[in-house]
């Protein structure tokens, strides 16, 4: 799925996810819980708190996430779970800070552990805290949309800062119906709209670099040129036997 080139990266992975891949033909997909065309009722997204705190560990290895800070989402937003002493942050996103084009942007089951150091925190976290909480307030996709967009043109958000990046290495991620955990990969924030041959991304072949820059329906960016390179262990220290035998 990562060979059809940027598009199908950022439907996959998309913003710091924006991650959620796409679900489009999932033969097994519940259209109720999968395909819905509005969010279902909040408590659907929601977790036991113990069991966010360490979803969202398991995004990073644990020398890492050890000391990391560990946010959780609430019925308004996130909120500070553990504070930590590295500068890492760790979270889980839901479906809804996926693309705006994803399908499955209210699918109830999406979680996507990540964790942040400390630039990515403070530059790339902050547009999808405020996406979250702008879903969680109660507004359509549509206009979530709109109001990303408004923001991102007052340069509401401070640029990405250069050296942000962030760990997805949890076995239990679940970003979509069709490519459930994908696999273990670091994710690299780059400021503006670099394009993808300076990093040799998305190359014919088995590359091992993807991404892009981010592009909004109807127009537009994210903050950001997000790209992806995969790596041969989950943060147990297990190998991701599919990436080793594709390669």
């Amino acid at each position: 799925m990562y060979r059809a080139g940027v598009a199908s990266v950022l439907a996959l992975i998309g913003g710091a996810l924006l991650a959620a891949p796409t679900i489009a033909g999932a033969a097994d997909a519940d259209p109720q819980i999968v395909y819905r065309s509005s969010m279902a009722p909040i408590e659907e997204y929601l977790m036991d708190r113990d069991a966010e705190i360490a979803l969202a560990k398991s995004a990073a290895p644990p020398a890492i996430a050890k000391d990391a800070t560990v946010l959780v989402m609430t019925r308004t937003g996130y909120e500070t779970a553990i504070t930590g002493k590295n500068g890492f942050v760790c979270l889980v996103e839901r479906s809804f800070t996926s693309p705006f084009a994803e399908p499955g942007f209210w699918n109830t089951r999406g979680k996507a552990p990540l964790c942040m150091n400390a630039p990515a925190a403070r530059s790339a976290l902050p547009v999808n805290i405020k996406r979250t909480e702008l879903a969680l307030a109660g507004l359509d996709k549509d206009a979530i949309l709109a109001r990303m967009k408004a923001l991102i043109a007052q340069k509401a958000f401070p640029a990405v800062e250069i050296g942000s990046m962030s760990y997805m290495l949890s076995k239990e991620q679940y970003t979509g119906e069709t490519v459930k955990h994908w696999h273990p990969h670091l994710m690299f924030y780059m400021p503006g709209d670099m394009p993808a041959s300076e990093w040799g991304a998305n190359a014919s072949g088995r590359s091992t670099i993807y991404g892009g820059a981010a592009e909004l329906p109807g127009g537009g960016y994210l903050p950001w040129t997000l790209y992806l390179v995969p790596v041969p262990r989950w943060s147990d220290g297990t190998l991701d036997e599919a990436l080793v035998h594709s390669h």
